[in-house]
């Protein structure tokens, strides 16, 4: 059987092994992926996923193994970035016709970067009692790391904790395939992760300088394992990543205690609940050595290990099983992709495009979010086509509420 994927080979670096059939690649996500392909640590090949394009530091959409070594740019700075959703015993037929007060309810609920009249719209002012008991399980570790790096103490990490943040963060309503309600959001580690990769960033940088002369891009600077700011990185990346997924499990419970609220009808809702990374670094065994997998916009798919690959406001996601394909070092795409920079979309977008490309959906419909409106995002499906080979699709959802950070 043919591969799916297309074998590219760089000179002067390892392969792209790219399953992108069917979907566009701007010609600088491909320098950016084949720059980081020429790097002395990366083993093997990159994997580069469906949802590809031009990224930060590294190229969004990539699965880059490194050996002893770790790129910070290529983990990025939304460390532990991700996604959570929960099937719940809730049908269509239980939602209200008027979807607006459980989007307003949600939206009271979670605070997140849209508030009017707050000076740090995506804080707590005064953190809730649930905040500060998931707080006590971080702030062991954290207040080791400020110990070496005080700065950290002044971010707001606990007024960030259960918060959802801006840009492509959201908290959705969905409907399945069958008509069950899901709960799904997309959040990461806030100002605390951000500050941690920004810095370590930095310090890789700084090292670069005076032992990688060659870098072919000077945001691919890594730490080699035994040199001074390794361990340190990797106990503040596995820390914020620690923070991400707490973060998310506290935002779905508030967000189904605020559903309660509003939908009269009892109804549980962990029926099914995943809750995975997609910007992250952890150690993995791959084709028989043991190497650092840095995943910037991939999910980990192990062989039957469910993942979320969400499309854009008005467009389905998935919740998938993975096949653990070998080549794409057990991973598959994030999401869509973005098919052009938030400048673009918002000068070639009207409100009424966003308005028909989101019809349907109660969300925002303003020119605050044109940004993030379906059509600056790849297809989906087509997306989903070409990594067939990479998982299966268990649940089909579209959404019907949308809350935007």
């Amino acid at each position: 059987m043919e591969p799916q994927h297309i074998h590219e080979d760089v000179p002067g670096g390892v392969p792209l092994k790219m399953w992108t059939q069917g979907v566009p690649v701007e010609d600088s996500a491909k320098r950016q992926l084949m720059n980081a392909a020429r790097l002395p640590i990366v083993f093997k090949h990159v994997a580069v996923m469906p949802d590809v394009h031009y990224g930060i530091g590294a190229t969004v959409g990539s699965v880059i193994p490194t050996v002893k070594a770790i790129i910070p740019a290529a983990v990025g700075v939304d460390i532990g970035c991700g996604m959570m959703a929960c099937k719940t015993t809730l049908t269509a037929e239980d939602l209200p016709d008027n979807l607006a007060p459980l989007r307003a309810a949600i939206e009271r609920a979670v605070p997140h970067g849209r508030q009017p009249g707050n000076r740090d719209p995506g804080a707590w002012q005064k953190p809730p009692g649930s905040v500060n008991t998931a707080w006590s399980q971080l702030e062991p570790e954290f207040t080791e790391l400020c110990r070496d790096y005080p700065k950290l103490a002044k971010t707001n990490h606990i007024q960030h904790l259960g918060t959802l943040g801006t840009g492509n963060h959201f908290i959705e309503v969905c409907v399945d395939e069958a008509g069950a309600v899901w709960f799904m959001l997309h959040s990461g580690s806030r100002g605390v992760g951000n500050f941690i990769g920004t810095m370590f960033i930095e310090l890789a940088k700084q090292d670069a300088m005076r032992h990688q002369a060659n870098l072919p891009d000077r945001d691919l600077a890594y730490f080699e394992e035994g040199s001074r700011y390794f361990g340190d990185y990797v106990r503040a990346v596995g820390w914020a990543q620690k923070f991400a997924a707490i973060n998310r499990e506290l935002m779905m419970k508030r967000v189904i205690e605020a559903a309660k609220t509003v939908i009269r009808k009892n109804f549980q809702s962990h029926i099914e609940a995943v809750n995975c990374h997609h910007n992250y670094v952890q150690k993995e065994r791959h084709f028989g050595e043991e190497v650092y997998v840095t995943r910037k916009g991939a999910v980990s798919a192990k062989a039957g290990q469910l993942g979320i690959i969400p499309g854009s406001m008005g467009a389905r996601s998935y919740i998938v099983r993975g096949k653990g394909h070998a080549e794409s070092f057990e991973s598959c795409s994030h999401g869509a992709g973005r098919v052009m920079s938030r400048g673009e979309a918002k000068r070639r977008f009207t409100l009424a495009d966003h308005r028909a490309a989101t019809e349907g959906v109660e969300c925002r419909k303003d020119k605050d979010v044109i940004d993030e409106t379906p059509a600056a995002y790849k297809d989906i499906d087509a997306v989903m086509e070409a990594q067939r080979d990479l998982v299966d699709v268990v649940h089909t959802l579209k959404q019907v509420v949308c809350v935007k950070g």
